[in-house]
């Protein structure tokens, strides 16, 4: 058991604890997997290559992070947030880069090390992106962390990670968007987002990966202590805590709050353009079409069944999803773990 930067043991999973999430998530396999406690959350063990890394990454007061917990809103928020930044008018040429390109996730690394993963060529986007960027940098000190490093101001990045594993002067510093969804469609989005890439690879049952859920035992751990550290700091100056359904139900209001936080100063018709711009639809129209570069890292029997990393995009699609047993299950976790901090989720669009 060793000790980090952040003040977390880190605890190796061993046995029967171990064996079930390498026979349920095959992309985990041969990985190993810890916790950082307190708080259980969960990691493959390349991630304590990186954690004192990024605790001890230097925040600028120009950056601005996107932090959820997985399958929130993260990349559609990421398009929001960097468009309003850097694309305003919607003549970016760089705009053409994938999303993650421009908007790093910090901690990807440790997903990149699943032996599911071919590794990707010196011609592959990401690692053309990588050289340009990081000129004579090695790569297996982390290809992401290396180029969120390197991104030019303003720089605008990435985290599913905790704000406790996050710099500690993180929100003193910078400005940092949170973005939370109700718990019912997020399950059924990260299992969706687990079957479709081959990093995690899951190949157990919906009833399972709820089971997982409800015992805070999916990658990054506990979703209910994620949103508390960030709502019981969102009257901080420095953080803007929003809602995914409110993001999709009133997203001009939203948007210009997000133009408040952020100080852009966008006009009405810029924001009118950026909200179809980051629509559901248009995001999903300019993603990767599935072929041979998509093979190396999705699972492609998966898009062709149930769709690609954008999907429905919805507020409701949980239902219909969970059997009345699972349902039970689930609002018991919802009455045990977020009553007691006030968050009321909503979870329909009636």
């Amino acid at each position: 058991m060793t000790s980090t930067a952040s003040g977390h043991e880190v605890v190796p999973l061993e046995g029967d604890e171990l064996r079930r999430q390498e026979k349920d998530f095959t992309g985990y396999a041969d990985l190993g997997m810890v916790r950082f406690n307190p708080g259980r959350c969960l990691f493959m063990e390349p991630f304590t290559k990186f954690a004192d890394k990024i605790y001890k990454f230097p925040v600028k007061s120009s950056d601005v992070y996107v932090v959820t917990w997985p399958k929130c809103g993260t990349t559609w928020c990421q398009e929001i947030v960097w468009t309003m930044r850097n694309n305003p008018n919607l003549d970016n040429q760089m705009a053409k880069m994938p999303v993650n390109g421009r908007v790093p996730f910090l901690e990807f690394d440790m997903l990149l090390k699943s032996k599911l993963l071919k590794p990707p060529a010196p011609d592959n986007p990401m690692m053309q992106g990588f050289q340009k960027m990081c000129p004579g940098k090695d790569p297996s000190d982390g290809v992401f962390f290396q180029m969120s490093e390197a991104l030019p101001d303003p720089r605008t990045i990435k985290s599913h990670l905790p704000l406790s594993l996050l710099p500690p002067d993180m929100l003193k510093t910078s400005k940092v968007v949170y973005v939370a969804r109700n718990p019912k469609d997020v399950v059924v989005s990260f299992h969706h987002h687990s079957r479709l890439f081959k990093g995690h690879n899951y190949v157990g049952s919906f009833e399972d990966f709820v089971q997982y859920f409800v015992d805070d035992d999916l990658l990054y751990g506990p979703y209910w202590l994620h949103l508390k550290e960030a709502w019981e700091r969102r009257e901080e100056s420095n953080l803007h805590f929003i809602f995914y359904e409110d993001l999709k139900s009133n997203n001009i209001e939203e948007l210009k709050k997000l133009n408040r936080f952020l100080e852009t100063k966008l006009t009405d018709t810029q924001l009118e353009k950026i909200s179809n711009y980051t629509s559901f639809n248009e995001m999903k129209s300019r993603d990767l079409v599935p072929g041979d570069s998509a093979s190396d890292y999705m699972n492609v029997e998966v898009i062709h069944k149930d769709g690609g990393f954008f999907r429905k995009g919805t507020v409701g699609d949980w239902k219909g999803k969970y059997t009345p047993e699972l349902e039970v299950k689930i609002d018991n976790w919802i009455k045990k773990n977020l009553q007691g901090f006030g968050i009321n989720f909503k979870y329909s669009t009636a």
